[in-house]
């Protein structure tokens, strides 16, 4: 779910998944498993909206409402 949403932002910026490993200060190894696996935390997406100038926003929404916390 937010490897994908990440590509799309990737693409959208013209910039490569080694690119974002390097601006991170990872390694692209460790980006790669994190892409394949689809496990990224908040504070990493935080860093990674950051690298990408980007907004990172988590909401809880109430199904019925579309209520956000």
């Amino acid at each position: 779910m937010m490897a994908e949403k990440i590509r799309l932002v990737l693409a959208k910026r013209n910039k490569s998944k080694a690119w974002l490993a390097e601006q991170l200060n990872w390694s692209t190894s460790n980006l790669y498993n994190k892409f394949k696996r689809d496990n990224f935390n908040e504070k990493e997406l935080v860093e990674i909206a950051r690298v990408l100038d980007c907004t990172f926003e988590a909401n809880f929404v109430l199904n019925e409402s579309d209520e956000k916390f």
